[in-house]
């Protein structure tokens, strides 16, 4: 397919569809910010994006530290699980409001109440829960009509400012709506972050609760809304 026809597609998408993209993705960033923070901060390991977690398994290789090596492979491990499961939910990459999303944030809303329940016991197992809990939902963002969208790490999100702000330094025509989705993204995981660390500071673990709560009533209302306006396919 020709690349004018393909932006065309997702001007159109977006027209049809921008706030539910911006909200979603806005709000997906904000949770899985908040997540990570509270998580690392607990914790100090991150859950929501793999770069340093496969970066620090070579470490522990080399060091033969079986007991980080176990710890770190099971965050990887879960990421990839999450991701896994909500490929199956999915089953397309065709953005529509269906029930389906809202089985996947229920789904999420209930790893991190988990994770919460365990962190509280002091657990590690409340570790590898997180980060299954984050790749369920950056594997569903990605499925956004085919936006490059990984709500759980922002390292692709500045890359992509980066990239499309040199385009439009070089006269190339940039969609404004990409420059809006991309900041809108960046800055929802600073302020989930900044929450995440308050949150913490005043309700020790029980801060998940928060997270887990607004994924549950996100999944809630998707479920409704795809019912309301008879969205078939689930």
């Amino acid at each position: 397919m020709p690349f004018f026809e393909v932006e065309q597609k997702h001007d159109d998408f977006m027209q049809q569809s921008r706030i539910w993209v911006f909200f979603g993705a806005a709000l997906l960033s904000l949770v899985a910010g908040y997540v990570n923070v509270v998580m690392l901060s607990f914790f100090a390991v991150p859950v929501s994006h793999m770069s340093g977690a496969v970066s620090h398994l070579g470490i522990v290789l080399s060091d033969v530290d079986f007991k980080d090596l176990l710890l770190v492979t099971s965050i990887v491990t879960g990421f990839f699980s999450g991701a896994l499961v909500s490929g199956i939910i999915l089953r397309d990459t065709l953005f529509r409001m269906r029930r389906r999303y809202g089985a996947i944030l229920l789904i999420e809303g209930a790893l991190l109440f988990v994770t919460m329940f365990l962190a509280l016991k002091g657990l590690n197992a409340a570790i590898p829960i997180a980060a299954t809990a984050c790749g369920l939902q950056n594997a569903m963002a990605s499925s956004y009509r085919g936006l490059t969208l990984r709500t759980t790490h922002v390292t692709g999100i500045v890359t992509d400012l980066g990239a499309l702000l040199g385009n439009r330094l070089q006269g190339r025509e940039v969609k404004s709506w990409k420059f809006g989705l991309l900041l809108s993204v960046l800055i929802a995981f600073f302020v989930g972050g900044l929450g995440g660390a308050l949150f913490l500071s005043l309700f020790g673990m029980w801060a998940l609760g928060a997270a887990s709560g607004v994924c549950l009533i996100s999944g809630v209302t998707v479920i409704f809304i795809a019912m309301a306006t008879d969205v078939a396919g689930t």
